[in-house]
């Protein structure tokens, strides 16, 4: 059951499964059209602020909830590695050293009104060797994704420290997102469900 009104800016399926964790089901998937490509000198938190409020202004809709993630070494943008060369270069610079992942979370309703949110994560990777990063390119994860690497995938066992949010790192901070949701009267569809029908058991208690 979708949860009304939602209108989620992003074709990402693993913001549709981070969601769905959740209770949330969004009433409408649009794949906003917008520019992702980095200005000169601009920082990773500017960025991902940046793109994340095109994306929801891109799309109308009751309410609409747009992300966007960056993976950053020192003050360098990391790319959506589309190419085996972009990957095995992001994971070259990541290899051995730590990280940061930014997220910017911002829900806009109709009239305008918009709240956000900003996670910063830091992610260590251990050292890898050429057999790891071969390894890892065989599988073809690193398609599509910020810094060449999933850590919700194989690049798991590359993770020797995360501090932050791993929701975040994924590509949608949980906590933060279901506390701006909350704002604008978006809940769960099973919250919504109990509210509708007093007969069914009182959800569970959940702990963000």
């Amino acid at each position: 059951m979708p949860t009304s009104g939602l209108v989620l800016a992003s074709a990402s399926p693993r913001r549709r499964e981070l969601l769905a964790q959740i209770g949330i089901v969004p009433e409408r998937i649009v794949a906003p059209d917008v520019d992702e490509t980095p200005r000169r000198h601009e920082l990773p938190r500017d960025y991902v602020q940046r793109v994340a409020r095109s994306k929801a202004a891109a799309v109308t809709g009751a309410v609409v909830l747009a992300a966007d993630t960056a993976v950053a070494a020192g003050r360098r943008i990391l790319p959506k590695a589309e190419t085996e060369a972009e990957a095995r270069a992001c994971l070259g610079i990541l290899s051995g050293r730590r990280h940061r992942v930014y997220t910017a979370v911002v829900v806009a309703d109709a009239s305008g009104v918009i709240r956000e949110r900003i996670v910063d994560s830091v992610v260590t990777f251990a050292r890898l060797t050429l057999a790891d990063i071969d390894m890892y390119m065989a599988g073809g994860e690193w398609r599509g994704k910020a810094g060449g690497y999933g850590i919700q995938g194989e690049a798991a066992r590359f993770i020797r420290f995360l501090s932050g949010s791993y929701s975040g790192v994924v590509g949608l901070p949980l906590f933060e997102t279901a506390q701006l949701l909350r704002s604008y009267n978006v809940w769960p569809v099973r919250d919504e469900l109990a509210t509708a029908n007093p007969s069914l058991p009182e959800p569970i208690a959940t702990t963000f």
